[in-house]
């Protein structure tokens, strides 16, 4: 999670904001809708809140943030609310233990249901005041309506996770949604030149960030080679099929260490059926595609892929520096909006002189610990535990994911996991180091 930067002023039309507020509150409830009221309260792993604790707390933020401290005599919905749906704002009170967020059996999915009707009926109320808003009403507008939907993000990867728990293999949309229905030869992997120099890093642009990625500072780059797209699936069957999981020679000892505890022998969510690798999706269970970007893997799979390619995986400048240097835009990529979610193949026609797939389809894990930017100071209250406390011992990933709303990315946008994490779209994209 992250937290404010406006670099101007917002514009004060609240027509517009009321319009933006409730397409996002309405995307939220939509991605739910196709759930049953059980499937809302499941909370297998620690990593996986349940879906109706996201729209919930989504909620509670609306109502803490903005709704208690600027629209005069709101009614809170339910005086225990701000304890079960706290995330981790320690400023704000003791909260439920993350671990146990499974165990909210109630308030039921209805009563959450009319606790977001309630936050967005005062809000509505409140936005109609326009120019009588300070500007910190609507630093904090923008927030929310990032915060909502780096949730709705969670709640695709989410989703994904509790139906896969189900030996049922349900599915999630029916498989006529899906954009991929033949399997095609994967596009070309070549090697793109990038030179070395000094180059700008962080937020450059007009609009909305998050502090993590200020402030801009210089890096010196060396000259490197960056593969024009991602790992696909046959890429990394064939690593598989090479022993990979049963090499320790490729991989850091903790990731290996970690491979044979669990048990790791391919991506999470792949499975083996009669010789054949099928994988969960929110499709149901779907044959591999080998053209596809593979995803679902740690960092520790995506490191000693690279290592059994010969090659590594990018820092985070200099994935930025690619992509800064490539012109990359979210025009050609895969994102929430194709509710598809899974990442798309590049077609075989993609220009091979070009570097495809930086915006959109998965997540990239780069060799970059997170970390503050130098003149990075964290702010005063609650917000300041917003980002600045995870600084430590978690990796940079860039890029967005197939379950990230479009006009969310940017990119100096910085996510960041541990390494061992698997369930959100994570996936590989390799480069080389070349003499200067």
């Amino acid at each position: 999670m992250h937290q404010l930067h406006i670099s101007a002023a917002p514009a004060r039309v609240s027509s517009s904001w009321l319009g933006r507020y409730q397409a996002v509150r309405a995307q939220s409830q939509a991605l739910c809708a196709p759930l049953l009221p059980e499937d809302t309260v499941v909370q297998p792993t620690l990593d996986v809140s349940p879906p109706k604790w996201h729209l919930a707390h989504t909620t509670w933020f609306w109502e803490t943030f903005l709704l208690k401290e600027y629209a005069p005599g709101y009614q809170l919905f339910h005086p225990e609310y701000a304890y079960l749906f706290n995330s981790y704002y320690n400023s704000l009170g003791s909260r439920v233990n993350r671990a146990d967020r499974g165990t909210l059996s109630r308030p039921a999915l209805a009563d959450v249901l009319a606790y977001r009707a309630h936050a967005d009926a005062a809000m509505v109320v409140l936005l109609s005041q326009g120019e009588e808003l300070p500007a910190t009403f609507y630093e904090l507008l923008e927030l929310g309506l990032q915060h909502e939907q780096q949730h709705q993000e969670l709640l695709v990867t989410d989703i994904k996770y509790i139906l896969s728990t189900s030996p049922l293999a349900p599915e999630y949309l029916p498989a006529s949604t899906l954009l991929m229905e033949a399997e095609a030869a994967p596009a070309s992997a070549t090697w793109l030149p990038v030179p070395g120099g000094i180059y700008r890093v962080g937020f450059q642009e007009k609009g909305f960030c998050f502090d993590n990625e200020l402030g801009v500072h210089e890096v010196l780059v060396a000259p490197f080679e960056i593969q024009n797209r991602l790992v696909t699936n046959a890429d990394y069957l064939a690593f598989m099929e090479a022993g990979g999981y049963r090499d320790f020679r490729y991989w850091m000892g903790e990731g290996w260490d970690l491979a044979q505890t669990q048990g790791w022998e391919a991506p999470l969510y792949w499975v083996q059926r009669n010789g054949e690798w099928y994988r969960f999706t929110h499709h149901g269970l779907r044959p591999v595609v080998l053209s596809a970007p593979v995803t679902h893997v740690s960092f520790y799979e995506a490191d000693a892929y690279a290592n059994w390619a010969g090659a590594r995986l990018l820092t985070e400048a200099e994935w930025e520096t690619a992509a800064r240097h490539f012109g990359a835009t979210s025009r050609a990529g895969t994102w929430l909006e194709s509710a598809c979610f899974d990442p798309q193949p590049l077609p075989t026609e993609a220009n091979p002189a070009q570097c495809h797939q930086l915006l959109g389809d998965c997540w990239e894990w780069t060799y970059s610990a997170y970390h503050a930017y130098p003149g990075y100071r964290r702010a005063a209250g609650a917000l300041g535990e917003y980002n600045g406390k995870f600084m430590v011992n978690q990796l940079v990933l860039r890029g967005g994911s197939c379950a990230t709303p479009k006009n969310h990315i940017r990119i100096s946008y910085r996510n960041f996991f541990h390494a061992d994490k698997r369930w959100q779209f994570t996936g590989i994209r390799l480069a080389k180091s070349v003499n200067s």
